[in-house]
């Protein structure tokens, strides 16, 4: 019915544009032959009247270009709302393909789980004559949905965001809101994704914005003909709100919810679920895109079209291209300010976070490398690595081109892979450069050699810890037995606690327990008292 109703319009506005055409040219047929009567009838009067002044009948009339052309207004009206009859009819095909398509990989998705469940018996015997071909129905030149589509029965996710920032506009601040939204099947797998400009009034608060995106995914479920669908939200306010266990306060709040409720109906299973926001990373980045969009304008270079927007933090217009966008929150900055941001995090010895007011999201070391010096990328996650093992669970490449760090369970399980015995042997493989050492020697792996028989032999003294061994017993350095951290006494008592909390005797290495030595070894020795002439002979 729809298409015979496009046909139709099409008629119409084909009937109108010739007629509006006819018209035109009858009227222009009019005008010149009105010209020609004129023109003749003033060669006439100034035969009859030589002696009189001349007459122009062509003062009083407007000249060319001064009238208003309503009929070419009207033709393009006419051709507007045409093409966008087309693109309509265009869009409507383009989704009912989209139904088809998805409704045949629910058809695939179900087949392939009968054939998973058919006896291996039945299978060698009837396998070959099994079958059930996804079929449209009657034929027809226009795309249609199966009368008794698998869409309506599948379970879909519904995946929401709205974000409301305040953002700069060349030298003003706005309010600007996006949506995003995706549609998955149970499996997650992507459907349909949309990235929604927020209108003026939609922008107000982020909690209009979060029910607007739901609003949004919920038509989207709908003009797919999904049936049943779970939408997800993380904001847990908005959640109480959705399920009914609070009353909003605001009245524009409490009547987007009211219609979130009516389009729930629509549908013959709809229920939302909490989420929390990584959960929901990529819609929210979909609402982020929106929201760029917004404030970034077209510029033209020697270079050709570029688009620049406003930094917040220095207020310059910036090419998107150096512009930085945070994971986790995708607030953007320019690199400048970024570069700034993160260095003076570093040097406090603190993690950087984004710097937006009130954001915690974190700036990840190794998406720096676009503002940073590279070398000091490298550095700060080996240092941030470092902080996140346990000091008795680190681990070393010995091999000094390497000296990758590792944690020992998951060097174990990179070694399962390449050595069949590593439950009883104490080679390792460096998941860097890929060569073996011992775990227990911390040297390069001796082969045939137990451990006991290479500690003795001169190839240690010359390997990893046999080098720092030698070193450390003429240093007279000690070694926590617990992580094997060395440990040298500048200054104070004989009682070490080590940073990986092991408490010692530095002199003999016995165990303290309870804040108390095991041995009789003395506490301190008057050399290693730092006395206060000392300290003031220093200042």
């Amino acid at each position: 019915m729809a298409a015979i109703e496009d046909d139709d319009v099409s008629v119409i506005l084909e009937e109108q544009r010739e007629e509006i055409m006819a018209a035109k040219t009858l009227a222009e047929d009019h005008d010149l032959a009105f010209n020609l009567q004129m023109q003749e009838a003033l060669a006439v009067s100034r035969a009859a009247h030589t002696s009189s002044p001349t007459l122009d009948f062509t003062a009083g009339e407007p000249e060319e270009g001064d009238g208003f052309d309503y009929t070419s207004l009207i033709l393009e009206d006419i051709a507007r709302v045409d093409q966008e009859r087309r693109d309509r009819e265009v869009g409507v095909q383009e989704m009912k393909r989209l139904k088809v398509d998805l409704d045949r990989r629910i058809h695939d998705q179900r087949f392939a789980k009968e054939i998973m469940n058919i006896p291996d018996a039945d299978w060698s015997k009837d396998g070959d004559y099994f079958q059930k071909p996804y079929s449209l129905g009657a034929s027809s030149s226009v795309v249609k949905v199966p009368p008794f589509s698998a869409i309506g029965f599948e379970s879909f996710r519904v995946y929401c965001k709205g974000l409301v920032s305040e953002e700069m506009i060349g030298e003003t601040r706005v309010t600007v809101g996006g949506v995003g939204v995706a549609i998955c099947d149970s499996t997650d797998n992507l459907i349909w994704e949309v990235a929604k400009v927020l209108g003026a009034d939609e922008s107000k608060s982020p909690e209009i914005a979060e029910l607007e995106a739901i609003l949004r995914g919920l038509d989207e479920a709908l003009t797919f003909d999904l049936g049943r669908v779970t939408f997800f939200i993380d904001d847990f306010k908005l959640f109480n709100y959705v399920t009914g266990r609070v009353e909003p306060r605001q009245s524009a709040v409490a009547t987007l919810v009211n219609k979130v409720a009516l389009l729930q109906k629509k549908f013959s299973y709809c229920q939302p679920s909490l989420l929390t926001r990584n959960d929901v990373k990529f819609v929210f980045k979909l609402a982020r895109d929106a929201i760029v969009s917004q404030i970034k304008w077209p510029e033209e270079t020697s270079k050709g079209k570029t688009f620049k927007e406003t930094c917040v933090i220095c207020y310059e217009g910036i090419t998107v291209d150096k512009m930085f966008s945070v994971d986790g929150c995708f607030h953007r900055f320019c690199f400048s300010c970024m570069k700034q941001h993160v260095e003076v995090k570093l040097l406090g010895g603190k993690t950087a976070t984004c710097p937006s007011d009130g954001c915690k999201s974190e700036v990840k070391m190794d998406c720096c490398a676009k503002f940073l010096d590279p070398k000091l990328v490298e550095v700060m996650i080996q240092r941030k690595k470092e902080g996140s093992i346990n000091v008795s669970d680190k681990v070393y490449c010995p091999y000094p081109k390497c000296s990758e760090l590792m944690a020992k369970a998951e060097v174990f399980e990179y070694t399962k892979q390449f050595f069949v015995a590593t439950e009883q042997s104490p080679a390792r493989k460096c998941m860097k450069c890929g060569l073996f050492f011992c775990m227990q020697c911390k040297v390069p792996w001796h082969y045939k050699d137990t451990c006991e028989d290479f500690s003795k032999s001169k190839r240690y003294q010359n390997a990893g810890d046999g080098m720092l061994k030698s070193l450390a017993q003429s240093k007279r350095w000690r070694q926590c037995i617990r992580c094997n951290n060395m440990v040298e006494l500048a200054f104070g008592c004989y009682h070490i606690t080590c940073r990986c909390g092991y408490e010692f005797c530095y002199t003999c290495g016995a165990e303290w327990k309870n804040k108390k030595a095991t041995c009789a070894c003395p506490i301190w020795n008057e050399r290693n008292i730092i006395r206060e002439t000392n300290v003031n002979r220093r200042r």
